[in-house]
């Protein structure tokens, strides 16, 4: 497979061993000293119209808000919360913050009132900066059980005014106001707070993704940005100018580790669009080189290229199979020795002209250099997809507690079931039983006010990740699953739940899979079927519905997703075959703590809510009786009393 050449220029060895040696805040400053205004350190789409700011723009924004901040009373080591959206004033706010000397911790906007609220009281966050009216009203609901709130700083002034009055209540246009005023009266201040930051100080703590229980709060100081940030500035195409576009959340890991580490370190231009309804769009205008985002996107992806592939005529529809075949076929062999033959390769490069350059470029993914799929484990066939149609997809692996990606595919090197080889000075061993071990520069300093959980998270200095795996033959690393969530059935065969549910994900037509059979004599699973693409195949066979229970009741609908998992079955050994599964009737959710918010499902929490499902087909029932609670999409709750059908696959 062919590969698009970086033509920006890397940063210096020697300028990374200085950067090395800094805070984030030190590290803006000198990259605001050496760049100016070329290139761009920030856009952000507004009204159709990209915005500019140059890298003195970015300091003299990070300053001011800093003033700002001790203008509200900010100290030094307090914790400053974000429930913020992708834009630059969270660029602003949270070096700010750190710049006087605090610690930062963002939440995410889609969380419910009382989960920021548990969270704030955890970290006793005196100040707590918020996107809009809807977040604003978040924390206002629950003041009373934030006694130690002072300041509520709001981003987007849009239905504020009728806010007038209240006390805790500041614009960020009014921060900024009062940071010229901090700063005439104290001019000196921000540089003398930011020289007293020591890299190895926390510098941001992040919500770890709660699949097992209560999320713990990860510390994670300057060094460990700066020491990942490093790794992949020197293997990844990096480049002084190169875009960026920052479309995960700000409270999760991979966004956090490349706007603080490998932009700000690298010299990137950290791109934000107007809208999550325009990221496509704005994609397209601006062209990232790099792209890290969640396995998720990337089988929604696949899924309407698929969908759309089916909907298109005969012709288009054949041109795209041949392709497709000739695109798999170069995939199989690239990675070997001497690679495809040259005949192969002539086909392929006809294919990427006349099919696959033309799909690339209205999905926003034309000028490219690299994609990764991270967060959760995604189906091999996904990554196949990808790179036969010319997208260097590749599969990474990382963790919250080593500050992001540590484990990538090389590019020369794509092994679609393995998450590749470890970064530079990152280290990683698997332990006797089989777990995923990491010793570096980028491991976390520990949990938040919890000395039990870190010391249990570490043994000789190696990080113990929770998962299990193996090294293969070629040193690639292999992800087993969640070491605890490895199940045993009832005959002693081992294997891991995802490696069965992100093969049923790759159909069209399945959203979600739970899989069960621990102590069990057979596989069985719980299945939400895509709404969307299930929705349109119904309507193209005049088959009516009205809500998603209904559709997901259908016997039409059990039959496709019966077929869907007899072609998952073929693929797998007898002793992993789904043998019965229920269609749910309703979405797994995070606001119903049945997913994480990074969108891992709570496993043991859906085990436990849906028990009588999973008894039932083990008990050989033909359907069940189900009465229980469904949020809308207007978010009110209500009940429902449904019956659920037992299905089996002969």
């Amino acid at each position: 497979m062919s590969r698009v050449k970086a033509s920006g220029i890397k940063m210096h060895a020697d300028v990374l061993d200085r950067l090395e040696t800094m805070t984030l805040p030190q590290v803006l400053i000198h990259q605001a000293q050496a760049f100016g205004s070329d290139p761009p350190a920030i856009r952000e789409k507004a009204y159709g119209i990209w915005q500019t700011y140059t890298w003195q723009d970015y300091l003299d924004y990070v300053r001011l808000t800093a003033y700002g901040l001790k203008a509200l009373g900010l100290k030094r080591h307090d914790n400053v919360a974000m429930v913020v959206n992708n834009h630059p004033e969270w660029l602003f706010c949270q070096l700010g913050s750190q710049a006087m000397g605090a610690v930062t911790l963002n939440l995410f906007t889609s969380a419910v009132a009382s989960e920021i609220a548990s969270t704030l009281k955890r970290v006793n966050a005196r100040i707590v900066i918020v996107q809009d009216q809807e977040q604003t009203d978040k924390i206002l609901e629950q003041s009373s059980n934030l006694p130690h709130l002072e300041a509520l700083v709001y981003v987007d002034p849009t239905g504020m005014r009728g806010y007038a009055g209240n006390r805790l209540l500041v614009s960020y246009k009014d921060l900024l106001e009062l940071g010229k005023k901090h700063e005439l009266r104290h001019p000196g201040l921000f540089v003398e707070e930011v020289s007293k930051g020591k890299p190895s100080e926390t510098a941001h703590m992040i919500l770890t993704s709660g699949t097992t229980g209560v999320s713990k709060l990860a510390m994670l100081s300057h060094r460990n940005y700066t020491a990942m940030a490093r790794q992949w500035i020197e293997t990844a195409p990096v480049t002084r100018g190169g875009n960026w576009l920052s479309m995960t959340p700000p409270a999760w890991i991979v966004d956090q580790m490349w706007a603080f580490g490998v932009a700000l370190m690298g010299g990137m231009t950290m791109n934000f669009p107007e809208t999550p309804e325009t990221v496509t769009e704005d994609f397209r205008e601006i062209g990232p080189e790099l792209l890290i985002t969640s396995s998720r996107f990337w089988e929604d992806l696949a899924s309407r290229i698929r969908v759309k592939i089916d909907d298109s005529s005969a012709i288009n529809k054949a041109a795209f199979t041949v392709a497709e075949r000739i695109g798999r076929a170069c995939v199989e062999r690239d990675s070997r020795q001497g690679g495809p033959p040259a005949g192969l390769r002539v086909l392929h490069r006809i294919a990427r002209t006349l099919v696959f350059n033309p799909l690339l470029d209205r999905v926003g993914c034309s000028r490219l250099l690299a994609a990764y799929t991270g967060g959760h484990p995604i189906s091999p066939d996904v990554i196949r997809f990808f790179r036969a149609c010319g997208l260097n997809l590749k599969q990474c692996y990382g963790m919250t507690e080593t500050c992001g990606i540590f484990q990538v595919q090389p590019d020369d090197e794509v092994k679609p079931e393995t998450v590749g080889k470890t970064l530079p000075k990152t280290s990683v061993k698997i332990s006797p039983d089989q777990e995923v071990m990491v010793l570096g520069e980028s491991v976390f300093t520990g949990y938040y006010n919890d000395f039990e959980a870190t010391d249990e998270a570490f043994e000789n200095g190696w990080f113990k990740t929770g998962d299990a795996g193996y090294l293969d033959d070629d040193g690639h690393l292999v992800i087993i699953g969640r070491k605890q969530d490895i199940i045993r059935d009832k005959h002693g065969n081992a294997f891991s739940p995802d490696f069965i549910e992100t093969r049923l994900k790759f159909s069209l037509y399945i959203k979600e899979a739970v899989v069960f059979g621990e102590g069990r004599p057979f596989i069985t699973a719980l299945i939400n079927v895509d709404q969307g693409n299930t929705g349109n195949w119904a309507e193209e066979r005049m088959i009516p519905y009205t809500t998603y229970t209904d559709l997901s009741q259908r016997p039409e609908v059990e039959h496709l997703i019966l077929d869907e998992v007899r072609k998952v079955n073929a693929q797998l050994p007898p002793p992993m075959q789904v043998k019965r599964f229920i269609l749910l009737y309703k979405l797994l959710d995070a606001d119903d703590e049945e997913l994480t918010r990074t969108g891992k499902v709570r496993r043991r929490f859906v085990y436990g809510l849906y028990l009588n499902l999973i008894e039932a087909m083990y008990q050989g029932l033909a359907e069940v009786a189900v009465k229980g609670k469904i949020r809308y999409r207007d978010g009110t709750v209500g009940m429902i009393e449904t019956t659920s059908r037992v299905i089996t696959v002969f």
